[in-house]
C-alpha cells in the first residue's frame, strides 16, 4: 500500500472515530454534519429548522457561530489528532440573512504554529450567498493520561475533556 492510500485510510478513520465522538454532544444537538475534508479545508452543513431561528425568523447569529466554530475546530482537530484544540478566540462577521434552506460552511487553515492554529470559516446558503463568516484561534494544548485528567486536583474534578467541574 502505498502512502497517499494509508493517509487516506489514516484520515477516513479519523472521520469516522470523530463522527462517533459526536454523537449526543452539543455538534450532534444543532444538527451539523460533515461533508467533505481535503487538504486544509473541511466543509460541513446544517438544514435550517425551527429551533435555529431567532424570534423574528432567520437562522440565529449563534448557530452560525456555532456551526463555523465547530467547522474550525473540527480542522484544527484532524490537524493535530495528538493533541486537544479549544478555542480561544472566535470573531463573527453576519452579512445576509436567511430562514431556509441549507447552510454550507467551509473551513480552511491560515496559519499552524506549535502551540496556536488560526483558521477562517464561510457560511454559505446552497446558491453561494453569503450569509457570514468568522476566524477562529486555536489552543493546542497536550493530551494527558485519562487518569490524570479525571483525578482530584485540589480545585474541583476535571473531566475526560479537560473541562473543570
Amino acid at each position: 500500500m502505498d502512502r497517499g492510500t494509508t493517509d487516506s485510510l489514516n484520515m477516513s478513520l479519523k472521520l469516522k472515530q470523530l463522527e462517533h465522538a459526536a454523537k449526543h454532544t452539543f455538534w450532534d444537538f444543532i444538527g451539523c454534519e460533515l461533508v467533505e475534508h481535503k487538504g486544509d479545508q473541511v466543509v460541513v452543513a446544517f438544514d435550517i429548522l425551527p429551533h435555529h431561528l431567532n424570534l423574528i425568523g432567520i437562522v440565529h447569529g449563534g448557530m452560525h457561530a456555532s456551526a463555523i466554530d465547530s467547522a474550525m475546530g473540527i480542522l484544527v482537530m484532524l490537524a493535530r489528532p495528538e493533541a486537544n484544540v479549544v478555542t480561544v478566540n472566535l470573531n463573527m462577521n453576519y452579512v445576509a440573512s436567511t430562514g431556509e434552506g441549507r447552510v454550507i460552511v467551509t473551513a480552511e487553515m491560515i496559519h499552524s504554529s506549535r502551540k496556536l492554529i488560526t483558521a477562517q470559516a464561510y457560511a454559505r446558503k446552497e446558491n453561494g450567498d453569503l450569509l457570514a463568516f468568522g476566524t477562529g484561534t486555536f489552543r493546542v494544548l497536550e493530551k494527558h493520561a485519562p487518569e490524570a485528567q479525571t483525578g482530584n486536583n485540589g480545585r474541583g474534578m476535571i473531566d475526560e475533556r479537560g473541562t473543570r467541574t
